[in-house]
């Protein structure tokens, strides 16, 4: 959706705001600490049982878009970046999400066809909820024919329903419910009721379609009942100057007896980017046209890559099920030589886009690696030899 300066881009600014909030613990953890709380002799599936020391899938984050937010997708890029990701970067797994059900079908299909371990999320927002639960049924038939035909996929019923599905917060549209959340506009234990009972709804859809193991991408501090799910999956974006307070904070997670894959793990490309966690996006002035980087900060390319590879050496350590990188590529944030209009500074994907007409949104573009891109590589195929 490009009206209204509604751009991808714009899109993860704001939704990053409220996602940067959830981690100071400011707006997921609203009451309800008792669904946090591990079922009773809680147990972790077979897939997750009796594996080898270190991750069992590493990978990255593809979005496929089509109605919130413009990804640049088309078939023939798709199948160009899905085979740079499984024979370049040495990815096992990719996650596949975004809100066109073809675009889902088809890359989750081209990712398995080419034996990449496949997570399949829908993202449908500003949605009745109903039409959201119906077009994860969809996704899910689709997941479902994929593994029958053998290939190994999990299915994600959704990603931080608070910002995707109207009626959880106040808010006509995502923006406004962003707004409403910064600002406090909105009733914690209402909201929490509501979000859990939407997540209890999508569970119960993700399991009537599909018989493989089920996930939810959460917030870092959401409050789940992770007795609904196979998998713990959390979106994080943290940092710390000593990796022992990245295990402290992880351990949380593993208490619940069950894999813990990291949905969404990241940075952006300047120096300074890992200590704003999730708020790293926060330096573009889009009141400007074109959008400026505020602040007179520096690219660093070496940055980002020093922080993903410190991450993935804490996940292996912890032997957590997966981790995914996000993300992939990000057409909406191109990279120029001008630091001022350099919007890959802003991005946390492991490529940076090329416009061959810079000041030209519709201008055809290509990616090229970045740094963290080829240390990631490196990472991924030591690990796929040693295992």
């Amino acid at each position: 959706m490009r009206n209204e300066g509604f751009s991808r881009a714009r899109f993860l600014a704001v939704a990053g705001a409220a996602g940067g909030a959830a981690a100071t613990g400011s707006l997921w953890g609203a009451g309800q600490a008792a669904a946090r709380q591990p079922a009773p002799g809680a147990a972790q599936p077979a897939s997750g049982a009796g594996r080898r020391r270190g991750l069992t899938y590493r990978g990255v984050c593809y979005e496929v878009g089509e109605g919130m937010t413009d990804a640049g997708w088309t078939m023939a890029t798709m199948r160009q970046d899905i085979r740079a990701i499984k024979d370049e970067l040495h990815a096992s797994s990719v996650s596949v999400w975004g809100d066109g059900i073809d675009r889902l079908g088809s890359t989750s299909t081209e990712a398995a066809e080419r034996g990449l371990h496949v997570w399949l999320q829908p993202r449908l927002g500003d949605c009745p909820p109903r039409e959201i639960l119906d077009h994860l049924a969809e996704t899910g038939r689709h997941a479902e024919q994929l593994r029958r035909q053998g290939a190994r996929v999990h299915l994600s019923v959704g990603c931080e329903f608070v910002l995707y599905v109207p009626g959880i917060v106040p808010g006509a549209d995502v923006l406004e419910r962003i707004e409403n959340l910064l600002s406090g506009a909105y009733d914690p234990e209402l909201m929490a009721r509501r979000l859990h009972a939407f997540i209890a709804r999508a569970a119960a859809v993700g399991r009537s379609v599909f018989r493989g193991e089920l996930t939810y991408g959460a917030a870092a501090d959401e409050e789940v009942d992770w007795n609904l799910f196979d998998i713990v999956s959390v979106n994080y974006y943290a940092y710390f100057r000593d990796r022992a307070d990245y295990v402290r904070e992880l351990l949380t997670f593993q208490r619940w007896g069950k894999p813990v894959a990291i949905s969404e793990c990241g940075t952006c490309t300047f120096q300074g980017a890992p200590e704003q966690g999730g708020m790293g996006w926060n330096v573009v002035d889009y009141g400007k046209e074109p959008p400026q980087i505020k602040g007179g900060l520096v690219r660093s390319e070496r940055t980002q890559a020093a922080y993903l590879s410190e991450v993935f050496d804490v996940f292996e350590s912890m032997n957590l099920y997966a981790a995914m990188v996000y993300s992939f590529v990000s057409p909406d944030s191109p990279h120029v030589a001008d630091p001022l209009y350099d919007l890959d500074m802003a991005s946390y994907s492991i490529v940076k886009t090329i416009r061959k007409r810079p000041d030209d949104k519709e201008s055809d573009w290509h990616w090229e690696t970045k740094e963290s891109f080829h240390a990631l590589a490196r990472h991924f195929e030591r690990a796929c030899r040693d295992r």
